[in-house]
């Protein structure tokens, strides 16, 4: 097991992880610092455990935050999946515009067959 030195609110920790994980470990260290550093920052020198605890806890506040919007655009994009689809949103082609485009499909017939007849 790799063993690296992470760095939170300016104190090392050496701290194993499974082969291939460093990068995840190093990005969740880096998540945990970005907490700490300002409560360091307004209350001063923490004890490691307090320091790690209150980091902890505001990145526990994100994630339930975060959790809580994934449930309503969930729920959301269910009740969208679950609705009829209303003929009011499909769009409507006028009759004149299939006729101009029969006339224009026939005209091209006309015109490959001539093309035929010649070649």
């Amino acid at each position: 097991m790799p063993d690296l030195e992470v760095t939170v609110g300016g104190k090392g920790f050496m701290v194993s992880c499974q082969p291939g994980e460093e990068h995840f470990l190093r990005s969740a260290a880096a998540l945990l610092d970005a907490e700490a550093a300002p409560l360091i920052a307004q209350m001063g020198r923490l004890p490691d455990a307090k320091m790690l605890l209150m980091a902890g806890l505001m990145l526990a506040d994100k994630t339930a935050a975060v959790e809580d919007e994934m449930r309503a655009l969930r729920s959301r994009l269910a009740e969208l999946e679950a609705r009829p689809v209303s003929t009011r949103d499909v769009a409507v082609i006028p009759g004149e515009v299939i006729e101009t485009l029969a006339e224009i499909a026939a005209r091209a017939e006309a015109i490959a067959a001539k093309v035929e007849e010649q070649a």
